[in-house]
């Protein structure tokens, strides 16, 4: 199951990222503890509306293209089978002979990858309570354009 917490920190980790600025400088610009912005970063902590709005501002990014972003990869996971779908509980008292079996696929990670052309959604789903999902935006290739006469 994919956690709204965990989509939020990956968009706004890959937005610092991608401006090529630390932790510190972030945190300092929103007037957030670096601890804290770190775990809100790795989905461990839920920001509040305010915190997350001047964490956008401190990043240069509007509040609503940041949760358009996490819609979209939440839109693209509900589409990928068995992600934001609870797993059923094991029954009780499981048989013997379906015991390997359950605790054997439960071992195995689950690897998915969606797109529709405009994010790309990959999910790795360790267990029925941990998937770790990964959103990138698909960037439009420039194009040349040639007149002649």
């Amino acid at each position: 199951m994919v956690l709204l917490r965990r989509v939020i920190g990956d968009a706004l980790r890959a937005r610092r990222q991608g401006q090529h600025r630390t932790l510190r400088e972030v945190s300092s610009a929103a007037n957030v503890s670096l601890g804290y912005l770190s775990e809100i970063e790795r989905g461990q902590k839920e920001p509040s509306s305010e915190l997350l709005a001047a964490i956008c501002d401190a990043l240069g990014a509007r509040l609503s293209e940041l949760l358009r972003e996490v819609s979209d990869t939440v839109a693209l996971a509900e589409q990928m089978p068995g992600v934001l779908v609870p797993v059923q509980d094991e029954p009780a008292e499981p048989a013997a002979v379906a015991r390997p079996a359950v605790r054997k696929a439960a071992g195995r990670a689950v690897h998915q990858v969606s797109s529709d052309g405009k994010v790309a959604v990959s999910v790795h789903q360790d267990s029925p309570l941990k998937a770790t999902l990964r959103s990138t935006r698909v960037r439009q290739a420039d194009r040349d354009v040639v007149c002649a006469a």
